[in-house]
């Protein structure tokens, strides 16, 4: 492995372990329960195990078809990473990352969790999912509404092979600073609102706008760039 790569997820891991616990500080809340997810999308699965000899143990990914090869590759050195699916997952691609992945945060349809509770008893496993909300109703997000999630939560908690274990949600692409952190205020409401009382994830923050997502009650921010770099530079240079 490149030794100057590893240093460099070193070096960028630590700096922002550091920022997490000023900004937990701040707010009255420990880093201990905060999840750092260190997001590789479009970067090779070398960065991904350097990142995971850094000390990023939770690794996430948008793409089912990036998602698997990647797991493969970590299992074949024995390198045991906590995978999570953070993007869009369609019906027919849940068959594939069942088993193989600690948390699906990308669930938005009853449609959808009921596929993944098939697709898991099949396999005699139990998936953990989170629920996605689009609280700001950007129509470009994905995501049960604040109306469909309350209507529908009874039916996803009845559900076999899957363990519901709370929200994720995005802020708006186009946002200032007061945009995310009123969609993650809305949220974290939603949460308390609905949460049935065993609910411990709470996924909601990257890079640009991590810092109200704690502020407001996140325990799991996915970060990509403050940890890989910035994926159109490496894109471009690729």
């Amino acid at each position: 492995m490149d030794n100057d790569l590893l240093e460099t997820f070193k070096t960028r891991y630590d700096a922002l372990k550091a920022e997490v616990a000023a900004t937990c500080a701040e707010c009255g809340r420990s880093p201990d329960d905060i999840t750092i997810i260190g997001v590789s999308k479009v970067f090779p699965v070398e960065y991904a195990k350097a990142a995971f000899k850094a000390g990023i143990k939770d690794l996430g990914e948008n793409r089912v078809q990036e998602l698997i090869p990647k797991t493969e590759a970590f299992l074949d050195e024995g390198l045991d990473a906590n995978w999570h699916l953070i993007g869009t997952l369609q019906k027919n691609k849940v068959k594939y990352i069942i088993g193989k992945t600690c948390l699906i945060h990308s669930v938005d349809s009853l449609e959808l969790a009921c596929e993944i509770s098939k697709r898991s008893l099949c396999n005699n496993v139990i998936s953990d999912i989170l629920l996605q909300v689009n609280v700001s109703g950007e129509e470009s997000k994905h995501g049960f509404t604040v109306d469909s999630v309350k209507e529908d939560l009874d039916k996803v908690l009845a559900l076999e092979g899957v363990r519901t274990r709370g929200l994720m949600t995005m802020a708006p692409i186009q946002t200032v600073d007061g945009d995310a952190k009123t969609v993650f205020e809305k949220t974290k409401i939603l949460f308390d609102g609905i949460n049935p009382g065993d609910w411990d994830c709470l996924s909601m923050g990257m890079s640009g706008d991590w810092r109200y997502a704690i502020t407001c009650g996140a325990t799991h921010i996915r970060i990509g760039t403050a940890l890989f770099g910035d994926r159109a530079a490496y894109i471009a240079k690729a």
